[in-house]
């Protein structure tokens, strides 16, 4: 039997990411945030989710880019660090020890230890309560090399040791349990 609960956001697990922003290595900053998301396929669309009493959130909205820069279990207590410190109070590349890179068609930085990350322009900026989003065309992707099969040219994420945020806990991904379309394939 199901208990009806009131409204709420219980969409679990989601992404840990951390998004950089700022458009000068003195303004760099980053965030952590799980209301993340793909949009659209073509063109390539993602978004954010930030609360505007976030010290990211006015850098984003001036320079209207940002990165999302996926992380793993090593970044695990970094991710979690940036979450819960503010970027006003705090330089979070030197407590969390991540090293930024410069970006390649934003001004953001990319996070050097990140296996993914994916620099986007801010199109609309929806504002919707608590968050507002932050709807973006991806510009690129950079991918850490170390992930890439050398055979097949394929990124193997699997590898990468990604992480994910349920209920207030992080998560590490397990084994895959199937691929996309094994429903339906025939069997040999």
């Amino acid at each position: 039997m199901k208990e009806s609960w009131k409204p709420g956001t219980m969409i679990n697990p989601l992404p840990a990411v951390l998004v950089t922003c700022g458009d000068t290595p003195e303004k760099w900053n980053m965030i952590t945030v799980a209301w993340t998301g793909t949009i659209c396929t073509d063109p390539a669309m993602c978004y954010i989710s930030v609360r505007p009493e976030r010290a990211s959130y006015p850098v984003i909205e001036r320079t209207m880019e940002f990165t999302i820069n996926l992380t793993t279990e090593e970044m695990a207590r970094a991710t979690d660090w940036a979450g819960v410190r503010s970027g006003r109070d705090y330089d979070k590349w030197k407590e969390t020890g991540l090293t930024p890179i410069p970006g390649e068609k934003v001004k953001s930085p990319t996070i050097e230890e990140s296996p993914l990350s994916i620099e986007c322009r801010v199109k609309r900026i929806e504002r919707l309560g608590s968050h507002s989003m932050f709807i973006a065309e991806v510009l690129g992707v950079r991918a850490d090399s170390r992930f890439i099969d050398k055979e097949t040219g394929k990124f193997d994420l699997e590898k990468a040791g990604l992480i994910a945020y349920s209920h207030g806990a992080y998560h590490k991904l397990g084994p895959a349990i199937g691929k996309f379309g094994f429903s339906v394939q025939k069997r040999k």
